[in-house]
């Protein structure tokens, strides 16, 4: 997923949306991630989500939301590589169930 998401970070850079745009992503002290993917003036129309947090344990849980065009998500240690695949798959309009996050986790 790393991977992807340089990929698509570097076919959205064109000479300016890298100025005003972030991929940010950090460490928590509880331990987990977090994420914060700014696609304003990219080509993607999404529509804001509430946060939607899925919890199996204090130990194995993820979240995220989207707004102003901003996706932001936070995970435990082991939730990178979700956390990115959760933005992957809403921004390429895949189906995106509670069951599939459950069966990732």
């Amino acid at each position: 997923m790393i991977n992807w998401l340089e990929k698509w970070f570097r076919d959205n850079c064109d000479g300016n949306w890298e100025h005003s745009n972030r991929v940010q992503i950090e460490t928590l002290d509880n331990p987990g991630w977090n994420i914060e993917i700014d696609f304003s003036d990219t080509e993607l129309k999404i529509d804001d989500v509430r946060w939607r947090s899925y919890e199996i344990s204090n130990e194995n849980w993820v979240g995220y939301s989207i707004k102003n065009n901003i996706f932001s998500s936070a995970g435990d240690p082991l939730k990178l590589n979700l956390m990115i695949n959760i933005f992957k798959k809403i921004i390429e309009k895949d189906k995106l169930e509670d069951e599939y996050i459950y069966s990732v986790m």
